[in-house]
């Protein structure tokens, strides 16, 4: 007897083998028992999560022996024709082969006639969208009105290429996504019932790569028994599906919290030479932000993952605001992949921004460094935060101002005649996170009246989002008393608070390793012992800018 694919050998049978699709489940059901069903039903969804498996127990369920309800007996004779794919008067018509105006002209012929076997007649047409215009409205009169004995299934992956004419003659049914853990538990059963063996690993890494589909899941779990031999083990699996272990997503997080920029790229360099697909790791490090961050804002929230106590270190360790520019970051760079010279330099010059955008009060890298206290810190001594009275104007980009509010309170507006001056701005508006870099990498190119105009280089357009505008807007009125306008465009600027710190940082560095270089009792040891100085490991004293 040949091999029959694990896909089409556990394809559900009855309403109740369905996964995941229980509100579909429900109103058919209720449908079929009570006896009012719809001439025409249209299945929505991504590929392989159930559309013509439904459509096929709806016709069972409509033409069964025993009588018709959500409960088909599964054993007469009708059951088992539409089991076997033989059922004369089930006709599957796959509308991307049979596009045609003529294809449709003789299937409404063809309904005119009697049902051979069954009660009904019963018309399933996959991918309609697929259809000519032309045979839309040749179908348009007999989908509205079929004879009794007809009913349409149709099911599409696409349902906005359908005519508005069509969706109107049908019942819709949109059909979910499967989540992984409905997808895994669905493979743990077929696996127990076919004796093979298995590693929980391997089976959260094929649901997760089945992207909401069971059928490519199932797809997959073939390929991976026949890639193992028979098994399943978790790095074999990994290996075919390009992805890396969860332990490395945490050692590449746990050397960006550290900002160790050398055991970064170390850990780069090692799941290089797995040979992943890098799409998908960044996809990883996507999925792992977005559970240290459930962790760090939800405080009901209790993870069941394997990694969980890494994940729980990591979330008592990264600033929630980095977790959330990380993430925005991981997506980028995923989407840009094609974009970079080559698959790998992406992927590390993804890993190398998120470094430089950590918000770290020392110890981390140049631009780092540069950041202002975060906003859980004190305010510096004598300075005034009042609230405006009102809701503070949205920021715009690259527009023209609109004329400004009247200010909440009267209070003194800083000058600003230099970067000197912004730094003591952003200072005192105690901005830090996200919004802080924002402000780091900007520098004033004009403030008359409310409006102030700041200048941002092309390549840090990404932490300009309305969110974070809307934030520094907020935050500088507040320093100041008064509503504020924030206008910001994108060009070149010579030097910027964070070019200026990183300089300085920089200048510190180099002059603390000077300072150990020079140091007598230093020399000695070299010329006495061969010791040897690790510049890596060498910090200037203080953790100030």
């Amino acid at each position: 007897m040949s091999y029959q694919v694990l896909a089409r050998k556990w394809r559900p049978k009855q309403f109740s083998e369905l996964v995941g699709q229980e509100h579909v489940v429900k109103a058919l059901s209720h449908a079929l028992d009570s006896g009012r069903v719809h001439h025409a039903y249209l299945f929505t969804g991504t590929r392989g999560v159930g559309k013509t498996t439904i459509a096929r127990i709806f016709a069972k369920s409509l033409n069964c022996e025993k009588g018709m309800s959500a409960h088909p007996c599964g054993e007469c004779a009708i059951c088992s024709a539409v089991d076997a794919g033989r059922f004369v008067d089930l006709i599957e018509i796959d509308a991307a082969s049979n596009t045609g105006v003529d294809d449709v002209r003789e299937l409404i012929e063809s309904a005119q006639y009697a049902p051979a076997r069954g009660r009904f007649k019963v018309y399933l047409i996959d991918e309609v969208h697929m259809l000519s215009k032309a045979a839309f409205n040749a179908l348009l009169k007999t989908l509205e009105e079929p004879p009794e004995h007809v009913k349409f299934l149709l099911a599409t992956t696409d349902p906005q290429k359908l005519l508005v004419t069509v969706l109107s003659r049908c019942l819709k049914f949109g059909l979910k996504r499967l989540l992984p853990d409905q997808i895994g538990g669905q493979m743990r059963m077929i696996l127990g019932k076919e004796g093979i063996a298995y590693d929980d690993g391997a089976i959260e890494a094929l649901a997760r790569g089945a992207d909401g589909s069971l059928r490519d899941g199932l797809s997959l779990l073939d390929q991976a028994i026949a890639h193992g031999g028979g098994k399943l083990q978790a790095d074999d699996v990994r290996a075919m599906l390009g992805t890396i272990a969860d332990n490395d997503v945490g050692a590449l997080l746990r050397a960006l919290a550290a900002g160790d920029g050398k055991a970064l790229l170390a850990e780069s360099d090692r799941i290089a030479g797995l040979a992943p697909d890098f799409a998908v790791v960044l996809e990883q490090l996507a999925n792992a932000l977005h559970r240290v961050q459930l962790r760090q804002l939800v405080p009901a929230f209790v993870g069941d993952e394997p990694e969980r106590d890494a994940l729980d270190e990591l979330a008592r360790k990264l600033d929630p605001e980095d977790v959330q520019i990380w993430y925005q970051f991981a997506l980028h760079g995923r989407r840009d992949l094609p974009l970079a010279p080559d698959v790998r330099s992406g992927f590390e010059m993804t890993l190398l921004r998120m470094l430089a955008f950590r918000s770290d009060d020392g110890g981390g890298v140049a631009v780092s460094s540069a950041l202002p206290p975060t906003r859980r810190e004190a305010a510096p001594t004598g300075t005034a935060r009042a609230a405006p009275s009102s809701p503070a104007p949205t920021p715009v980009q690259d527009r023209a101002p609109v004329a400004p509010a009247a200010a909440s309170s009267p209070a003194a507006v800083p000058r600003i005649n230099g970067l000197a001056d912004w730094e003591a701005w952003i200072a005192a508006a105690h901005l830090g996170g996200p919004v802080g870099l924002l402000a780091q990498h900007a520098v004033p190119k004009s403030f008359e009246g409310d409006a102030l105009t700041l200048a941002l280089k092309p390549e840090h357009e990404v932490l300009c989002s309305d969110v974070l505008c809307r934030q520094l807007q907020d935050k500088l009125g507040e320093a100041i008393g008064r509503k504020l306008r924030v206008r910001i465009v994108h060009e070149s600027v010579a030097e910027t608070p964070a070019t200026r710190a990183a300089k300085a940082r920089s200048n510190r560095q180099a002059a603390a390793e000077r300072a150990l270089t020079d140091d007598p009792i230093i020399q000695d040891m070299r010329r006495q012992f061969g010791a040897e100085i690790i510049t890596e490991s060498i910090r200037p004293a203080g953790n100030q800018p």
